[in-house]
């Protein structure tokens, strides 16, 4: 039997699907009173991203509570694990495992199926209370 806590989306590789992600992800945040999060988790727009770019293939979305934060995880059909990149500060892309690096309190991939999952964890929203210059988290 499926756990209730765990909130899941299914989403096509469409150009919509990480605004359905954030808003999906933002229903759970609200449900379970964790509204200090809903900033934290805007790194589901990363990973999603990440996935239609480089998976092209249907996604899965869950959020789960833990602890006092959450875990966000995304499934794609792409067996090829995020590997970190030097790109130039004017690059449009390669800045999805820095910025995991920097602002998820941790994350991780591994292989599922005949894809990959990739995941994250906030608990809480004390990393995001500093600013960041994204063009230096880039360069990190």
């Amino acid at each position: 039997m499926a756990d209730p806590a765990v909130d899941m989306l299914e989403l096509l590789p469409r150009l919509d699907a990480a605004a359905r992600a954030r808003m999906h992800v933002r229903g759970a945040l609200l449900a379970w009173q964790l509204e200090e999060l809903l900033d934290p988790v805007l790194l589901l727009s990363e990973v999603v991203s990440n996935a239609l770019l480089h998976a092209g293939t249907p996604l899965t979305v869950s959020v789960v509570p833990d602890g006092a934060g959450v875990r966000v995880e995304v499934r794609d059909g792409s067996p090829v694990q995020p590997v970190r990149r030097r790109r130039s500060a004017t690059a449009t892309t390669g800045r999805g495992v820095r910025l995991l690096d920097t602002l998820a309190d941790d994350w991780g991939s591994r292989s599922a199926d005949e894809g990959k999952l990739v995941w994250f964890r906030v608990l809480d929203d004390r990393s995001w209370n500093q600013p960041y210059d994204l063009d230096l988290v880039a360069d990190l």
